[in-house]
């Protein structure tokens, strides 16, 4: 059960939803849970949640003249001009806290290949998960010393 609610905590954390998994992922890491499966299953909700973003974003181009869109068409040539700049590659920044479901929203809107989108975004958050791991283990590790 736990590491179900673990995958829909960091799937909601993927999407534009408020929710913290790192939070949950340190403190399932202390109840001496696998650690491989920790990682697994909040790198694979937090990557399938951008994933819904990547969706949405595809949608973009059909509401855009929408009055009640929330986006402008300014605010769109912008994030489009600075995806530009560095590409695909900066779907590897998915994994930030501010500012990175907008990555994979735009990473949509660009309609970057989904393996492309699937692999990059799930590296950056792999790599983000096995490094909050690598904290709450030393953490826990000092403090029993």
């Amino acid at each position: 059960m736990a590491y179900l609610t673990l995958f829909a905590t960091a799937f909601a954390a993927a999407t534009l939803l408020p929710a913290y998994s790192e939070i949950l992922l340190g403190t399932l890491a202390t109840q001496g849970l696998s650690l491989f499966w920790l990682w697994f299953w909040a790198t694979l909700g937090n990557t399938l949640g951008s994933v819904v973003n990547g969706i949405i974003g595809r949608q973009v181009d059909r509401f855009k003249h929408k009055r009640w869109f929330p986006i402008s068409e300014l605010q769109l040539h912008r994030a489009r001009n600075r995806f530009n700049r560095y590409g695909q590659w900066s779907l590897l920044l998915g994994w930030l806290p501010l500012g990175g479901d907008a990555l994979t929203l735009v990473g949509g809107i660009m309609r970057v290949p989904w393996l492309n989108f699937v692999i990059l975004v799930a590296i950056g958050k792999g790599l983000r998960y096995a490094f909050v791991l690598w904290v709450v283990v030393e953490a826990s590790a000092a403090v029993a010393s």
